[in-house]
């Protein structure tokens, strides 16, 4: 396509909490798709993409209320002609088999240049896949290797990073449309199955296993400048 003349046909949504890289990339892309929007969090780009149906979701990992990993599903049932990048500062191969076996069709560094991201845009709205080439052999090579340590349901890891977050049971009840009761039972049941006694180490497994941010949460250290991407 030539890049004098806009797609406008096209619809993306980017799914990104960092105020600045969002309404950059906005800006980029807006002169090339005649749709562009922006949601900070997962919850709102399930909502988004309910009303709107757009063609490709730009879609970062460490959002707040609902990391990319688990939107990624959720967000297939709800508009399954959409196609999934995820756009990221994570590197590490696993991040990479986790966001395709959820159903993303692209995967693509925050570092790379315009020009890949649109290549990865190209690619994922003609069919094809797309993983930026430094991560692809690794992502290849432990594909094969089995994730360790209990599995969680995807229930279980939405209340996990809620819990992360510092949320309390009726926060969590609010926002996953659950009783407090059961908010509770999903905490316990988590605490049991990873073997885990308190909020801080349920928080730092969060952390290290990439499904919850340090944005919210008032254990995590520098949680106003340290982030998950």
């Amino acid at each position: 396509m030539n890049r004098d003349a806009p797609d406008r046909t096209t619809r993306i949504v980017i799914a990104e909490d960092h105020t600045l890289i969002a309404e950059g990339l906005r800006n980029l892309l807006e002169a090339e798709f005649e749709s562009v929007a922006v949601v900070r969090n997962g919850r709102e780009l399930l909502d988004i993409v309910t009303v709107l149906k757009p063609h490709v979701a730009l879609v970062d990992i460490g959002m707040p209320l609902l990391n990319g990993i688990e939107a990624i599903p959720q967000l297939s049932k709800l508009s399954p002609a959409t196609k999934v990048v995820v756009l990221t500062a994570h590197n590490e191969p696993q991040y990479v088999i986790e966001a395709f076996r959820a159903g993303a069709s692209g995967f693509v560094q925050k570092c790379c240049a315009f020009s890949e991201l649109m290549i990865a845009i190209r690619c994922v709205l003609a069919g094809d896949t797309y993983v930026t080439p430094m991560v692809v052999d690794q992502a290849v090579e432990t594909a094969s290797v089995p994730a360790p340590g209990p599995t969680l349901t995807s229930r279980q890891r939405e209340v996990l990073q809620l819990v992360s977050e510092g949320r309390t049971a009726k926060e969590i009840a609010n926002v996953l449309k659950l009783s407090v009761k059961t908010a509770v039972y999903h905490k316990t049941s988590i605490m049991d199955k990873l073997g885990l006694h308190t909020i801080a180490e349920l928080t730092r497994y969060a952390l290290e296993h990439g499904i919850g941010t340090t944005t919210y949460h008032p254990l995590a250290k520098g949680a106003s400048t340290v982030r998950n991407c």
